[in-house]
């Protein structure tokens, strides 16, 4: 009950307080830290982006990744140091394109099961 300073409702409200503070991390990871700006209009774009970028990376480990050790909590830093940063080239060949990754890469079955997982789901219509 809240104003009782009960024990477990004091419990509860740390962890929701944590849960936010996780969110405001994320959200300074992946580019928050950088506001502010002097122009009200590049503060609202930047902020949108960071948003954007945070949930993609959420939906992302959500829809793909969930299965993989280390990665389905990660943090940003964790994700675009193994998944993000691709040590891999981009080929082209007989009209089509081709990802070509080093075999020796630690994380190389963690991104291709990831991909093949993003091209499996449904179109939105």
């Amino acid at each position: 009950m809240p104003g009782s300073h009960q024990v477990q409702f004091l419990d509860a409200l740390h962890r929701d307080h944590a849960e936010v503070e996780d969110r405001i991390r994320t959200g300074k990871a992946m580019g928050l830290h950088n506001l502010p700006s002097k122009s009200w209009q590049v503060n609202a774009g930047w902020m949108l982006a960071c948003n954007l970028a945070a949930d993609l990376d959420a939906w992302l480990r959500l829809l793909t990744l969930h299965d993989q050790d280390g990665l389905e909590h990660a943090e940003p830093d964790t994700m675009r140091f193994r998944l993000y940063h691709l040590p891999a080239r981009l080929a082209d060949h007989a009209r089509r394109r081709y990802l070509r990754i080093e075999r020796t890469w630690p994380w190389a079955k963690a991104f291709t099961t990831c991909w093949s997982r993003l091209t499996q789901l449904p179109a939105v219509t």
